[in-house]
């Protein structure tokens, strides 16, 4: 069954189901986007364009989010948190009058319950920390080995310092296994790549 949702295209920004993300909204057409939303169901449609330009082509998969928290700020401004429930597909963009741009879109089914196992866990802390290691970031191990396997995968996709088409790959990744195989890809390739001193913390 299809759905009409209203986007929020966002280089570089991708939301998985199950994690947040803050945003402070401040441009007219998406504080436009934002009191539509509030007015109706609460939920925004995160999606990657594929260029610069406005108006540009969109990737085929994004992230349905809630939004949760929400402070309205007396110049119209505000600054929400986004709570990612569900991917979509695009079918089809609409023609549409609102300032803010909509699509029919396809709600993807997402497994009940996934794990990865002892070894690919294993396998992935252990490129994780050569990855930091090689970028310099500072890291609380103690937090990530009490994450669950979602939690621990989507949540280094979600916030990692990758390329927009290679953070599109990790979305569209069907199933656990396959974000976490891709994600050693890509530690192993920007390893090797110095990075300026980062503090990532994963809650």
């Amino acid at each position: 069954m299809s759905k009409r949702l209203s986007i929020f295209p966002l280089t570089g920004a991708i939301l998985f189901p199950g994690l947040q993300m803050p945003l402070h909204i401040f441009e007219p057409r998406y504080r436009a986007l934002v009191s539509d939303a509030l007015a109706r169901d609460r939920r925004i449609a995160m999606i990657q364009p594929k260029g610069p330009a406005q108006g540009a082509p969109l990737f085929d998969i994004g992230c349905v989010g809630r939004i949760g928290d929400v402070e309205a700020m007396d110049d119209g401004r505000y600054n929400i948190v986004l709570e990612g429930e569900s991917r979509f597909r695009i079918v089809r963009e609409l023609d549409v009058t609102t300032m803010f741009r909509q699509v029919e879109a396809e709600l993807i089914d997402e497994p009940e319950e996934e794990f990865l196992s002892s070894i690919e866990r294993a396998s992935f802390e252990r490129e994780a920390k050569r990855f930091a290691d090689a970028q310099g970031y500072s890291v609380d191990w103690e937090s990530v080995t009490r994450l669950d396997d979602i939690s621990l995968i989507d949540g280094v996709s979600q916030i990692a310092p990758f390329d927009p088409a290679s953070k599109q790959a990790l979305l569209e990744a069907p199933d656990l296994r396959s974000r976490c195989e891709t994600l050693i890809q890509l530690m192993q390739f920007y390893g090797r790549r110095d990075g300026d001193d980062e503090i990532i913390t994963l809650q």
